[in-house]
């Protein structure tokens, strides 16, 4: 298999032999469970504080009185989980290991099944991704990229390889959120767009674009080619980039 290498304005430079990564069997299970435990993992421990409810002199009255035998503070129920102000019956603990294990081969696996879903323009399409109907997948640009940097030089680059369509869906479904999200600085989401993968340093004048994500070929995980554990990321690789992921 090989892809057609563009040079910055979107000319055929010569071509490259997809290394067999690109050959991997499509594994959503793997894929699914390689990016849930990268989530699981980044959570942050939280708990209730273990005395949260019990700060109370509420005392039990005991029998004999014709009511029930919940603790009373003035002659309301406290502390009791079924009791305004009352404890939680099972709170959240802070020591709870909330994260989840993946075998090294499957997570291995998983990357290399995720970059080969790359290069399905079905699976591409299927995830919502915008793009020219003669754009060959997957993406790939000449080294030059990585010396780019403005992002209107990026923005060029995109419409000449047909895919700046993707950015503009991106920015077209940024919605506010539902939930406490919005008073913590995450107010809006939005779609995920093109994904670049560099050899070096991850490139700064893309990472400004909507929905965009920078990495490097090295670093590059099953999350940031499956968001939502959904394989078949838009992708645009560089020539450099392409080499060193074949060692995934």
């Amino acid at each position: 298999m090989q892809a057609t290498i563009r040079d910055l304005n979107g000319d055929d430079a010569g071509s490259i032999d997809l290394p067999e990564v690109f050959e991997t069997a499509y594994r959503p299970d793997l894929i699914k469970r390689a990016v849930i435990a990268a989530q699981a993992n980044r959570k942050q421990p939280y708990g209730a504080d273990p005395y949260a409810g019990l700060r109370t002199p509420a005392e039990s009255m005991g029998s004999g009185r014709g009511m029930s035998h919940d603790p009373r503070q003035n002659g309301v129920a406290r502390r009791v989980p079924h009791a305004v102000s009352g404890r939680r019956a099972h709170p959240p603990k802070a020591e709870k290991d909330q994260g989840k294990e993946i075998n090294t081969k499957e997570r291995k696996l998983a990357v290399r099944s995720a970059l080969a879903a790359t290069t399905d323009p079905e699976l591409v399409a299927e995830r919502g991704h915008r793009f020219d109907d003669d754009v060959e997948l997957p993406l790939v640009v000449s080294d030059d990229f990585e010396d780019l940097v403005k992002t209107q030089e990026v923005v060029d680059l995109l419409q000449s390889l047909g895919v700046y369509d993707d950015i503009e869906r991106s920015e077209e479904n940024k919605k506010v959120k539902s939930g406490q999200g919005k008073l913590r600085g995450r107010k809006y989401t939005r779609p995920k767009s093109i994904l670049f993968v560099t050899a070096d340093e991850p490139s700064k004048a893309a990472r400004n674009l909507a929905g965009v994500d920078v990495a490097t070929a090295a670093n590059v995980s099953a999350e940031d080619l499956a968001p939502g554990t959904h394989a078949g990321r838009l992708t645009l690789f560089t020539e450099s980039a392409l080499e060193e992921v074949a060692e995934r």
